[in-house]
């Protein structure tokens, strides 16, 4: 009988629990080879001056891709690390090591489904099918209500009728074992050195010291939920701007996969029942439901998402001053709130749900510039970048993304009152060297 040989080939999903692709090649196949890529395209530099991915999203993915293979080790298998071009490194894999099937997450965006469609083609000349699983949303693409084209085109809408009419999955538990032999090298995995991206410089006025990893994500959960017992007022806390306590901070983790919304579902829903059940519980599973929307829209509108007319058409004329783009990116228009909240991004690559909101409105409502500019640069720079989120958001500010209303005009000062009365973000971030 033929060995069954699988290829299972990790991307945004850097974990072992929870994780259907991996969990179900385990249970089929004689031999699982477990990979990771280091795309150097998403490591160039862009149009607009700095690179696609910037130093603290790079930092925090090798630290994931490593706690990934620590725990691959202790399930019996190697992780494999390669450096270069998806569609050029897989189908060679195939073909060397006669492998079955390749199984792997479904992707949504452009840049990512050209990958995934050029290696499909070519592995179905090989005469081995690519396997996509749905591996990233609270709720399965399968079990939505509606076929995706037909999704609603406000948040609101969604949220009642998955809430009403669909029902969220269990998580997979992790493989005992992995069926696997060494039957290649295995790589060193590569350094921000190796990548050509500058080094990172921590500073003490970040919110948290975010590590990379499903060891880490499983950590942030203990801590938040049960140590600090920070859930039962989430939502009144979660627009504040200093520390690491305000809100729970897993999205850098969900941004890579160490953790499912699917594990942090099952975590709330046991503090709901040993601790307490109250709104704050319920809006972050809330705050998970507009993750996996953004997701869903982003599948639904495809490249519209990028454009500078996003899924609506913009009503307003924006411009391309690379003067004032500049300035807003390091922090210096002048304006003391929008500037804090821009340099605690450049020194940490983090910045509050508020602060980016405002961020936003200030670029495109009052600089007037080409919105696209600043998703690109949170990009770069987020350590919590979603492709979907990050732009659909950015999309939603400017005018042209899911929002009934077409404006969404922050006004600074009102929001410095409400926000940082006293002034103490603009002190931190500002007027002090702390860290640095």
């Amino acid at each position: 009988m033929n060995e069954k040989r699988i290829l299972v080939w990790f991307k945004n999903e850097l974990r072992v629990e929870d994780h259907e692709a991996l969990f179900k090649a385990c249970a089929k196949a004689d031999f699982v080879l477990p990979i990771y890529i280091f795309d150097d395209r998403i490591f160039s530099p862009q149009n607009l001056g700095f690179t696609k991915t910037g130093s603290f999203r790079t930092q925090f993915l090798i630290e994931s891709v490593s706690n990934l293979r620590v725990s691959l080790e202790l399930l019996g298998a190697e992780l494999h690390v390669y450096r270069g071009l998806p569609e050029n490194i897989i189908p060679a894999l195939v073909q060397t090591l006669r492998l079955s099937a390749v199984y792997t997450n479904r992707e949504v965006t452009q840049e990512e489904l050209s990958v995934q469609n050029s290696i499909e083609d070519q592995l179905s000349l090989q005469g081995v099918p690519l396997e996509l699983f749905w591996l990233n949303t609270l709720y399965h693409l399968e079990d939505i209500p509606w076929p995706i084209q037909h999704l609603p085109d406000t948040f609101t809408l969604f949220r009642k009728e998955v809430e009403q009419d669909a029902h969220i999955r269990k998580p997979f538990p992790k493989p005992q074992r992995i069926p696997y032999r060494k039957e290649i090298e295995i790589n060193e995995i590569p350094t921000l050195k190796d990548l050509s991206i500058p080094s990172t410089i921590s500073d003490n006025r970040s919110v948290l010291s975010f590590s990379g990893g499903e060891d880490e994500a499983r950590k942030r959960v203990k801590e938040y939920l049960w140590e600090k017992d920070l859930l039962k007022s989430y939502k009144e806390t979660r627009n504040e701007l200093i520390g690491g306590d305000y809100s729970s901070k897993l999205s850098p983790w969900l941004s890579l996969g160490c953790i499912s919304p699917r594990v942090i579902y099952a975590e709330v829903k046991r503090y709901e029942t040993e601790r307490v059940k109250n709104d704050s519980t319920y809006w972050l599973v809330f705050e998970l439901l507009w993750r996996d929307y953004f997701r869903f829209a982003a599948k639904k509108y495809g490249n519209k998402i990028f454009s500078l007319n996003g899924i609506g058409k913009l009503k307003k004329i924006l411009n391309k001053d690379k003067e004032a783009f500049q300035k807003w990116r390091i922090g210096e228009t002048g304006v003391s709130f929008i500037d804090a909240n821009m340099q605690e991004l450049l020194l940490t690559g983090f910045m509050s749900n508020r602060g980016r909101q405002n961020v936003a409105s200030y670029l495109v409502h009052d600089l007037k510039v080409d919105w696209t500019w600043g998703a690109s640069w949170f990009e770069s720079q987020l350590i919590d970048y979603d492709v979907a989120s990050n732009w659909l958001n950015w999309a939603y500010i400017a005018g042209v993304g899911n929002d009934p209303r077409e404006d969404r005009h922050f006004n600074t000062e009102s929001q410095v009152k409400k926000y940082d009365p006293k002034g103490t973000y603009v002190a931190l971030w500002l007027n002090s060297c702390e860290g640095r």
